[in-house]
């Protein structure tokens, strides 16, 4: 059986992963496979699991929030903000919904912080006008 190559790559970290047979992803279209021989191809993972097998028939769980995905001359390349490798499924899904939950309520506060300058952009408005009156 032949392998290929996955380069992982973040901004804080990446590694190279030899000896991959067979790749598991998910993008808008639906789920898909690589394996060796592939040919060109590009596509967007979506946020969530994907998994690579090596060729000693062990599973590995890919954890991110999307990613570019390019395979190109046997090598898979894998760009994203970051990533959580796993062989435990239920450890690695606990991390993304760790991760999950933390961008939301990130994104909560934002917003809030988006409420409170627009009700104190809207309130000098008001005093603007009022003065000028």
């Amino acid at each position: 059986m032949t392998s290929f190559v996955i380069h992982l790559q973040s901004p804080t970290q990446s590694q190279q992963i030899e000896d991959v047979a067979s790749f598991v992803g998910q993008d808008e279209s639906g789920s898909f496979g690589i394996q060796a021989g592939h040919e060109r191809m590009m596509t967007i993972l979506s946020y969530g699991l994907a998994r690579y097998r090596t060729r000693e028939e062990k599973w590995i769980y890919l954890a991110l929030p999307g990613a570019v995905v390019y395979f190109v001359g046997n090598g898979l390349y894998i760009t994203t903000r970051h990533y959580y490798l796993d062989t435990d499924y239920q450890r690695i899904s606990n991390a993304l919904l760790k991760e999950l939950m933390d961008e939301e309520e990130l994104l909560h506060t934002v917003k809030e912080s988006i409420t409170r300058l627009e009700q104190e952009m809207l309130r000098r408005m008001w005093q603007m006008q009022r003065v000028a009156s």
